[in-house]
């Protein structure tokens, strides 16, 4: 009997971006050490944060009406760049296992609009809520919005099931602790915006998605 491959397994749309990603941070990484580019190789990371990362007064000139390419864009291209390979792989694993979890359940086309829409919603809260011009870069809102996806599956299978339906909150409230944690030894990052919005976009969607997900929510409405 063939078996099937673990890349072969995965959702298309988590093998598009993950090969984006490790793209992009190859060339970074090899432009950090000066293997590529030469002398100005080094700049290249925060030239590519400039150039493809979202901020608060991008979203300003998008509010505005400022729709060019250059500018809406930026609501995901800021997904692929990070600050580090460190921080890269961290976030590639994420998307890894908990795309290929949400999406044996939802299919792939319905996994990319939530991957779609849970990165753009990271990027508008973070827009909305941060001031100033704080950069905002890497896969983390995205992956938030797959938690989103899996807190949802959780809280509907726990529904079904009769168990208690907060344990499904357990894994982001355990980030979100991890996270407070980090702010407070070295100093608070803004990023949390971003992924707290990217986690409630991908809750709330994800009820539309899962088969069965709308219905057991009106069951419950009808409940109270």
């Amino acid at each position: 009997m063939q078996r099937e491959s673990a890349i072969n397994a995965l959702p298309w749309p988590v093998l598009a971006v993950a090969a984006i990603v490790v793209a992009m941070e190859v060339v970074l990484s090899l432009a950090d050490y000066g293997l590529v580019g030469g002398p100005t190789g080094i700049g290249w990371r925060l030239e590519a944060i400039g150039r493809f990362g979202f901020s608060p007064a991008v979203w300003e000139q998008i509010w505005r009406g400022n729709l060019a390419p250059d500018m809406v864009m930026r609501l995901l291209t800021y997904l692929v760049v990070h600050g580090s390979a460190i921080q890269a792989l961290f976030g590639g694993a994420i998307l890894l296992a908990l795309g290929k979890w949400v999406g044996e359940v939802i299919g792939p086309w319905r996994l990319l609009l939530l991957m779609i829409v849970s990165g753009a919603a990271g990027a508008v809260a973070f827009g909305i809520f941060v001031p100033g011009r704080v950069p905002l870069f890497g896969l983390w809102p995205l992956d938030y919005g797959l938690i989103g996806g899996f807190t949802c599956l959780m809280w509907l299978r726990l529904r079904q099931t009769g168990g208690n339906q907060l344990v499904a909150f357990r894994l982001v409230g355990v980030l979100l602790a991890i996270q407070l944690v980090f702010s407070l030894l070295f100093g608070n990052d803004p990023v949390w915006v971003a992924e707290l919005g990217g986690f409630v976009a991908g809750f709330l969607l994800s009820i539309l998605l899962i088969p069965g997900g709308t219905r057991q929510l009106v069951a419950r409405l009808r409940m109270r």
